[in-house]
Protein backbone atom coordinates (compact mmCIF):
# COMPACT_ATOMS: atom_id res chain seq x y z
CA UNK A 1 0.00 0.00 0.00
CA UNK A 2 1.15 3.43 -0.86
CA UNK A 3 2.35 5.77 1.66
CA UNK A 4 1.87 9.41 2.03
CA UNK A 5 4.71 10.81 2.50
CA UNK A 6 2.79 14.46 1.94
CA UNK A 7 1.30 13.63 5.40
CA UNK A 8 3.80 13.96 7.37
CA UNK A 9 4.62 17.42 6.52
CA UNK A 10 8.52 18.90 7.90
CA UNK A 11 9.30 21.53 10.18
CA UNK A 12 8.60 22.90 13.89
CA UNK A 13 4.85 23.51 13.80
CA UNK A 14 3.82 20.63 11.32
CA UNK A 15 0.56 20.32 9.81
CA UNK A 16 -1.65 17.30 8.95
CA UNK A 17 -2.55 16.72 5.82
CA UNK A 18 -5.53 14.73 6.83
CA UNK A 19 -6.52 13.54 3.49
CA UNK A 20 -3.58 12.01 2.93
CA UNK A 21 -3.76 10.33 6.46
CA UNK A 22 -7.20 9.05 5.60
CA UNK A 23 -6.00 7.55 2.38
CA UNK A 24 -3.55 5.62 4.32
CA UNK A 25 -6.44 4.53 6.61
CA UNK A 26 -8.66 2.12 4.82
CA UNK A 27 -11.60 1.76 7.39
CA UNK A 28 -12.52 6.21 6.69
CA UNK A 29 -13.80 4.60 3.74
CA UNK A 30 -16.42 2.33 5.71
CA UNK A 31 -17.29 3.23 8.79
CA UNK A 32 -17.10 6.75 11.16
CA UNK A 33 -14.64 4.99 13.53
CA UNK A 34 -15.33 7.71 16.82
CA UNK A 35 -14.25 4.71 18.65
CA UNK A 36 -10.37 4.83 19.65
CA UNK A 37 -10.56 4.97 22.35
CA UNK A 38 -11.35 1.16 21.87
CA UNK A 39 -9.61 0.25 18.98
CA UNK A 40 -7.93 2.90 16.11
CA UNK A 41 -8.41 2.33 12.66
CA UNK A 42 -5.02 0.85 11.87
CA UNK A 43 -2.73 2.59 8.75
CA UNK A 44 -1.96 0.78 5.85
CA UNK A 45 1.40 0.42 6.77
CA UNK A 46 0.77 -1.21 9.49
CA UNK A 47 -1.24 -3.79 8.00
CA UNK A 48 1.54 -4.37 5.16
CA UNK A 49 4.29 -5.39 7.65
CA UNK A 50 1.94 -8.04 9.48
CA UNK A 51 0.59 -9.29 6.02
CA UNK A 52 4.15 -9.25 4.63
CA UNK A 53 5.97 -11.49 7.94
CA UNK A 54 2.64 -13.64 7.70
CA UNK A 55 3.45 -14.57 4.19
CA UNK A 56 7.55 -14.85 5.08
CA UNK A 57 6.12 -17.46 7.88
CA UNK A 58 4.30 -19.37 5.17
CA UNK A 59 6.95 -19.39 2.81
CA UNK A 60 10.11 -20.01 4.62
CA UNK A 61 8.87 -20.84 8.81
CA UNK A 62 8.23 -19.24 11.39
CA UNK A 63 11.34 -19.17 13.67
CA UNK A 64 13.70 -18.48 10.32
CA UNK A 65 11.40 -15.34 9.80
CA UNK A 66 12.00 -14.06 12.96
CA UNK A 67 15.46 -14.57 12.51
CA UNK A 68 15.37 -13.20 8.96
CA UNK A 69 13.54 -9.47 10.39
CA UNK A 70 15.78 -9.59 13.56
CA UNK A 71 16.67 -5.84 12.71
CA UNK A 72 12.71 -5.07 12.24
CA UNK A 73 12.25 -6.85 15.46
CA UNK A 74 14.62 -4.77 17.11
CA UNK A 75 12.88 -2.01 16.13
CA UNK A 76 9.66 -2.45 18.23
CA UNK A 77 11.61 -1.44 21.21
CA UNK A 78 13.75 1.57 19.44
CA UNK A 79 10.34 2.77 18.23
CA UNK A 80 8.64 2.58 22.02
CA UNK A 81 11.87 3.83 23.45
CA UNK A 82 11.44 7.10 21.32
CA UNK A 83 8.02 7.44 22.08
CA UNK A 84 8.31 7.79 25.84
CA UNK A 85 11.82 9.03 26.16
CA UNK A 86 13.95 5.67 27.41
CA UNK A 87 16.49 3.07 26.41
CA UNK A 88 15.61 -0.19 24.20
CA UNK A 89 16.34 -2.07 27.07
CA UNK A 90 13.89 -0.65 29.69
CA UNK A 91 10.94 -1.94 27.49
CA UNK A 92 9.45 -5.47 26.95
CA UNK A 93 6.56 -6.47 24.59
CA UNK A 94 3.07 -7.64 26.38
CA UNK A 95 0.63 -9.29 24.88
CA UNK A 96 -1.92 -6.39 26.01
CA UNK A 97 -1.87 -3.29 28.72
CA UNK A 98 -3.31 -5.60 31.31
CA UNK A 99 -0.86 -8.35 30.67
CA UNK A 100 1.94 -6.00 31.39
CA UNK A 101 -0.08 -4.90 34.26
CA UNK A 102 -0.18 -7.68 35.63
CA UNK A 103 3.51 -9.16 34.99
CA UNK A 104 4.24 -5.83 36.65
CA UNK A 105 2.39 -6.33 39.86
CA UNK A 106 3.87 -9.43 40.25
CA UNK A 107 7.44 -8.74 40.57
CA UNK A 108 6.74 -6.52 43.55
CA UNK A 109 7.23 -8.99 46.94
CA UNK A 110 3.57 -8.28 48.64
CA UNK A 111 3.34 -8.51 51.98
CA UNK A 112 0.44 -8.26 54.61
CA UNK A 113 -0.31 -4.60 55.34
CA UNK A 114 1.19 -2.88 52.09
CA UNK A 115 -0.91 -0.13 50.98
CA UNK A 116 -1.05 -0.01 47.44
CA UNK A 117 -2.13 3.97 47.16
CA UNK A 118 -4.10 4.72 43.86
CA UNK A 119 -6.99 6.84 42.84
CA UNK A 120 -10.68 7.00 42.55
CA UNK A 121 -10.30 7.11 38.61
CA UNK A 122 -8.29 3.81 37.82
CA UNK A 123 -8.69 1.69 34.91
CA UNK A 124 -11.41 -1.45 36.12
CA UNK A 125 -8.98 -4.58 35.70
CA UNK A 126 -6.44 -2.62 37.64
CA UNK A 127 -8.70 -2.24 40.85
CA UNK A 128 -9.82 -5.62 40.26
CA UNK A 129 -6.21 -6.58 40.10
CA UNK A 130 -5.36 -4.56 43.45
CA UNK A 131 -8.70 -6.52 44.97
CA UNK A 132 -7.04 -10.13 44.36
CA UNK A 133 -3.96 -9.08 46.12
CA UNK A 134 -6.00 -8.08 48.94
CA UNK A 135 -7.75 -11.48 49.17
CA UNK A 136 -4.22 -13.58 48.27
CA UNK A 137 -1.95 -11.36 50.18
CA UNK A 138 -3.66 -9.26 52.93
CA UNK A 139 -2.54 -5.32 51.23
CA UNK A 140 -4.49 -2.71 51.87
CA UNK A 141 -5.74 -0.48 49.20
CA UNK A 142 -6.26 3.36 49.73
CA UNK A 143 -7.80 5.49 47.39
CA UNK A 144 -7.11 9.11 47.80
CA UNK A 145 -9.80 11.98 47.10
CA UNK A 146 -10.53 13.89 44.39
CA UNK A 147 -9.96 17.49 44.69
CA UNK A 148 -13.25 19.39 44.60
CA UNK A 149 -12.86 21.40 41.78
CA UNK A 150 -13.07 18.01 39.47
CA UNK A 151 -9.75 18.48 38.14
CA UNK A 152 -8.65 14.93 39.24
CA UNK A 153 -7.26 13.09 42.27
CA UNK A 154 -6.40 15.81 44.93
CA UNK A 155 -2.60 15.69 44.61
CA UNK A 156 -1.82 17.32 47.60
CA UNK A 157 -3.85 14.90 49.77
CA UNK A 158 -2.39 12.15 47.66
CA UNK A 159 1.06 13.15 48.98
CA UNK A 160 0.00 13.37 52.62
CA UNK A 161 -1.01 9.57 51.97
CA UNK A 162 2.21 9.12 50.78
CA UNK A 163 3.78 9.95 53.93
CA UNK A 164 1.99 9.22 55.93
CA UNK A 165 1.29 5.44 55.13
CA UNK A 166 4.32 4.53 52.69
CA UNK A 167 2.45 2.68 50.35
CA UNK A 168 4.37 -0.32 48.76
CA UNK A 169 2.85 1.05 45.88
CA UNK A 170 1.71 4.32 44.11
CA UNK A 171 -0.71 3.59 41.24
CA UNK A 172 -2.74 5.64 38.50
CA UNK A 173 -4.40 5.79 35.21
CA UNK A 174 -3.28 8.85 33.54
CA UNK A 175 -7.14 9.31 31.52
CA UNK A 176 -9.98 6.53 32.42
CA UNK A 177 -11.68 4.52 30.00
CA UNK A 178 -14.67 5.76 31.25
CA UNK A 179 -13.91 9.72 31.22
CA UNK A 180 -11.77 12.52 29.03
CA UNK A 181 -10.25 13.08 32.84
CA UNK A 182 -6.46 13.41 32.50
CA UNK A 183 -4.88 12.80 35.51
CA UNK A 184 -1.53 15.01 36.84
CA UNK A 185 0.40 11.84 36.88
CA UNK A 186 3.98 14.11 36.44
CA UNK A 187 2.94 15.71 39.46
CA UNK A 188 2.17 12.96 41.57
CA UNK A 189 5.55 10.93 40.46
CA UNK A 190 7.53 14.16 41.80
CA UNK A 191 6.11 13.16 45.16
CA UNK A 192 6.90 9.73 44.43
CA UNK A 193 10.68 10.59 43.43
CA UNK A 194 10.94 12.46 46.85
CA UNK A 195 9.81 9.83 49.03
CA UNK A 196 11.20 7.12 46.70
CA UNK A 197 8.58 5.34 46.56
CA UNK A 198 7.48 2.73 43.40
CA UNK A 199 5.10 4.16 41.03
CA UNK A 200 3.17 2.49 38.04
CA UNK A 201 1.41 4.66 35.76
CA UNK A 202 -1.32 3.23 33.66
CA UNK A 203 -1.06 4.96 29.64
CA UNK A 204 -3.43 3.23 27.99
CA UNK A 205 -5.76 6.38 26.85
CA UNK A 206 -2.67 8.97 26.38
CA UNK A 207 0.00 6.85 24.60
CA UNK A 208 -0.44 7.74 21.10
CA UNK A 209 -2.94 10.71 22.02
CA UNK A 210 -0.10 13.22 23.79
CA UNK A 211 3.41 12.89 24.24
CA UNK A 212 4.52 11.04 26.76
CA UNK A 213 8.11 11.31 28.95
CA UNK A 214 8.80 8.62 31.80
CA UNK A 215 11.62 10.93 32.87
CA UNK A 216 9.18 13.78 33.63
CA UNK A 217 6.56 11.52 35.05
CA UNK A 218 8.69 10.00 37.08
CA UNK A 219 7.53 6.54 37.18
CA UNK A 220 9.34 3.39 37.69
CA UNK A 221 6.71 1.30 35.77
CA UNK A 222 4.36 2.01 32.66
CA UNK A 223 1.80 -0.12 30.85
CA UNK A 224 0.15 1.44 27.46
CA UNK A 225 -1.18 -1.10 24.58
CA UNK A 226 -0.78 -0.37 21.16
CA UNK A 227 -4.57 -0.75 19.52
CA UNK A 228 -5.92 2.08 21.05
CA UNK A 229 -4.27 5.85 20.17
CA UNK A 230 -1.10 4.13 18.40
CA UNK A 231 -3.72 2.54 15.94
CA UNK A 232 -1.92 -0.77 16.28
CA UNK A 233 -3.29 -4.55 15.70
CA UNK A 234 -4.91 -5.72 18.78
CA UNK A 235 -3.86 -8.46 21.38
CA UNK A 236 -0.56 -5.77 21.50
CA UNK A 237 0.96 -3.51 24.47
CA UNK A 238 4.17 -3.23 26.39
CA UNK A 239 5.75 -2.45 29.86
CA UNK A 240 8.13 0.08 30.42
CA UNK A 241 10.73 -0.95 33.43
CA UNK A 242 12.59 1.92 34.85
CA UNK A 243 16.24 1.42 35.09
CA UNK A 244 16.32 1.60 38.57
CA UNK A 245 13.60 -1.43 38.91
CA UNK A 246 16.03 -3.69 36.99
CA UNK A 247 19.03 -2.78 39.09
CA UNK A 248 17.05 -3.42 42.23
CA UNK A 249 16.32 -7.32 40.76
CA UNK A 250 12.59 -6.66 40.59
CA UNK A 251 11.20 -10.11 38.13
CA UNK A 252 8.04 -11.51 37.24
CA UNK A 253 6.58 -14.40 39.42
CA UNK A 254 6.92 -16.97 36.50
CA UNK A 255 9.89 -15.96 34.59
CA UNK A 256 10.82 -18.44 31.63
CA UNK A 257 13.56 -19.79 29.50
CA UNK A 258 13.78 -16.20 27.44
CA UNK A 259 13.42 -13.60 30.61
CA UNK A 260 15.90 -15.98 32.86
CA UNK A 261 19.48 -18.01 32.07
CA UNK A 262 19.35 -21.48 34.22
CA UNK A 263 22.90 -21.28 35.02
CA UNK A 264 23.02 -24.65 37.53
CA UNK A 265 20.51 -27.21 38.31
CA UNK A 266 19.20 -25.18 41.31
CA UNK A 267 19.73 -20.97 40.01
CA UNK A 268 18.78 -19.07 37.75
CA UNK A 269 19.80 -15.22 36.68
CA UNK A 270 17.57 -12.86 35.13
CA UNK A 271 18.23 -10.78 32.25
CA UNK A 272 19.80 -7.69 32.86
CA UNK A 273 17.17 -5.76 30.55
CA UNK A 274 13.24 -5.78 30.52
CA UNK A 275 13.00 -8.52 28.71
CA UNK A 276 12.43 -10.63 31.99
CA UNK A 277 9.35 -9.49 31.81
CA UNK A 278 9.22 -11.26 27.99
CA UNK A 279 8.18 -15.12 27.47
CA UNK A 280 10.00 -17.02 24.49
CA UNK A 281 6.81 -16.98 22.39
CA UNK A 282 6.05 -13.90 20.48
CA UNK A 283 3.32 -13.19 18.15
CA UNK A 284 6.00 -11.31 15.64
CA UNK A 285 3.38 -10.39 13.37
CA UNK A 286 1.92 -8.26 15.87
CA UNK A 287 5.06 -6.81 16.78
CA UNK A 288 6.03 -6.12 13.57
CA UNK A 289 2.67 -4.47 13.39
CA UNK A 290 2.92 -2.39 16.40
CA UNK A 291 6.78 -0.78 15.36
CA UNK A 292 5.16 -0.08 12.08
CA UNK A 293 2.30 1.74 14.01
CA UNK A 294 5.05 3.48 16.53
CA UNK A 295 6.94 4.73 13.97
CA UNK A 296 3.92 6.28 11.60
CA UNK A 297 2.82 7.97 14.83
CA UNK A 298 6.19 9.30 15.44
CA UNK A 299 6.43 10.75 11.76
CA UNK A 300 2.50 12.24 11.95
CA UNK A 301 4.07 14.10 14.92
CA UNK A 302 2.49 13.71 18.63
CA UNK A 303 2.65 17.43 19.35
CA UNK A 304 -0.10 18.06 16.21
CA UNK A 305 -1.58 14.86 17.54
CA UNK A 306 -2.09 16.30 20.59
CA UNK A 307 -3.60 19.06 19.83
CA UNK A 308 -5.58 18.02 16.93
CA UNK A 309 -7.23 15.22 19.15
CA UNK A 310 -8.65 16.68 21.92
CA UNK A 311 -10.19 20.14 19.82
CA UNK A 312 -12.18 17.34 17.79
CA UNK A 313 -13.62 16.35 20.90
CA UNK A 314 -14.07 19.89 22.22
CA UNK A 315 -16.43 20.67 18.85
CA UNK A 316 -18.06 17.22 20.04
CA UNK A 317 -19.04 18.13 23.30
CA UNK A 318 -19.71 21.87 22.55
CA UNK A 319 -22.32 20.50 19.94
CA UNK A 320 -23.96 17.75 22.78
CA UNK A 321 -23.95 20.42 25.56
CA UNK A 322 -27.07 21.78 24.68
CA UNK A 323 -29.31 18.70 23.36
CA UNK A 324 -31.81 18.11 25.86
CA UNK A 325 -32.02 14.83 27.91
CA UNK A 326 -28.31 14.77 26.99
CA UNK A 327 -25.43 15.34 30.24
CA UNK A 328 -21.75 15.28 29.13
CA UNK A 329 -19.63 13.91 32.09
CA UNK A 330 -16.09 14.23 31.44
CA UNK A 331 -14.05 16.28 34.20
CA UNK A 332 -10.74 18.54 34.27
CA UNK A 333 -9.71 22.00 32.99
CA UNK A 334 -8.10 20.10 29.42
CA UNK A 335 -10.50 16.73 28.55
CA UNK A 336 -8.76 13.91 26.63
CA UNK A 337 -10.60 12.87 23.74
CA UNK A 338 -13.12 10.52 25.01
CA UNK A 339 -16.37 12.05 25.10
CA UNK A 340 -18.93 10.31 27.48
CA UNK A 341 -22.23 11.54 28.15
CA UNK A 342 -25.21 10.05 30.00
CA UNK A 343 -28.73 10.22 28.13
CA UNK A 344 -32.32 10.21 29.36
CA UNK A 345 -34.62 7.33 28.23
CA UNK A 346 -33.19 5.35 25.65
CA UNK A 347 -31.84 1.62 26.96
CA UNK A 348 -27.76 1.21 26.41
CA UNK A 349 -27.45 -1.58 23.81
CA UNK A 350 -30.51 -0.32 21.97
CA UNK A 351 -29.22 3.23 21.55
CA UNK A 352 -25.58 1.99 20.65
CA UNK A 353 -27.08 -0.35 17.99
CA UNK A 354 -28.89 2.76 16.37
CA UNK A 355 -25.27 4.80 16.01
CA UNK A 356 -23.77 0.97 14.62
CA UNK A 357 -27.27 1.34 12.29
CA UNK A 358 -25.70 4.93 10.98
CA UNK A 359 -22.64 4.01 10.05
CA UNK A 360 -21.24 5.63 13.47
CA UNK A 361 -18.50 3.21 16.04
CA UNK A 362 -19.34 3.80 19.73
CA UNK A 363 -18.58 2.28 22.80
CA UNK A 364 -20.69 1.92 26.02
CA UNK A 365 -19.17 2.24 29.44
CA UNK A 366 -21.23 0.40 32.85
CA UNK A 367 -20.68 1.55 36.59
CA UNK A 368 -19.27 -1.98 37.03
CA UNK A 369 -16.33 -0.17 35.09
CA UNK A 370 -15.96 2.97 37.19
CA UNK A 371 -17.51 2.23 40.87
CA UNK A 372 -16.78 5.10 41.69
CA UNK A 373 -16.98 7.48 39.23
CA UNK A 374 -20.71 6.71 38.37
CA UNK A 375 -21.90 6.75 41.82
CA UNK A 376 -20.14 10.21 42.09
CA UNK A 377 -21.80 10.86 39.26
CA UNK A 378 -24.93 9.24 40.01
CA UNK A 379 -25.07 7.15 36.25
CA UNK A 380 -25.25 3.41 35.47
CA UNK A 381 -24.13 3.68 32.14
CA UNK A 382 -22.47 6.34 29.16
CA UNK A 383 -22.25 6.50 25.54
CA UNK A 384 -18.22 7.24 24.84
CA UNK A 385 -17.96 8.65 21.71
CA UNK A 386 -13.23 8.58 20.64
CA UNK A 387 -12.12 10.83 17.32
CA UNK A 388 -8.85 10.81 16.44
CA UNK A 389 -6.51 13.20 14.09
CA UNK A 390 -7.66 11.05 11.03
CA UNK A 391 -11.20 11.96 11.79
CA UNK A 392 -12.79 15.02 10.32
CA UNK A 393 -14.88 18.19 11.26
CA UNK A 394 -17.45 17.43 9.12
CA UNK A 395 -17.59 13.99 11.18
CA UNK A 396 -17.84 15.44 14.36
CA UNK A 397 -20.82 17.96 13.37
CA UNK A 398 -23.00 14.36 11.10
CA UNK A 399 -22.00 12.38 14.60
CA UNK A 400 -23.52 14.90 16.62
CA UNK A 401 -26.58 15.55 14.28
CA UNK A 402 -26.82 11.99 14.45
CA UNK A 403 -27.07 11.87 18.09
CA UNK A 404 -29.57 14.72 18.28
CA UNK A 405 -31.49 12.72 16.42
CA UNK A 406 -31.75 9.80 18.43
CA UNK A 407 -32.20 11.75 21.58
CA UNK A 408 -35.24 13.87 19.94
CA UNK A 409 -38.19 12.72 21.54
CA UNK A 410 -40.27 12.51 18.66
CA UNK A 411 -37.45 10.39 16.57
CA UNK A 412 -35.47 9.07 18.69
CA UNK A 413 -34.07 5.39 18.77
CA UNK A 414 -33.72 3.12 21.77
CA UNK A 415 -36.45 3.59 23.82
Amino acid sequence: MKIHDSAFAPGPEPLLDIAALRADTPGCESVVHFNNAGCGLMAGPVLDAMLDHLRLEAAIGGYEAAAAQESAVHDFYASIAELINTGPGNIAFAGSATHAYSKALSAIDFRPGDVVLTTRNDFVSNQIAFLALRKRHGVEIVHAPDHPDGSGVDVAAMAALMRSRRPRLVAATHIPTNSGLVQPVAEIGRHCRELGLLYLVDACQSVGQYPLDVEEIGCDLLTATCRKFLRGPRGSGFLYVSDRVLREGYEPLFIDMYGARWTEPGRYRPVETAARFEEWEFPYATLLGCAAAVRYALRVGLEPVSRRTPALAARLREQLAPLPGVRLLDGGPAPAALVTFAIDGPQPHAFKRALDESGINSALSFREFARFDFADKDVDWCLRLSPHYYNTEEEVDAVAATVARLTDPRTGAGR
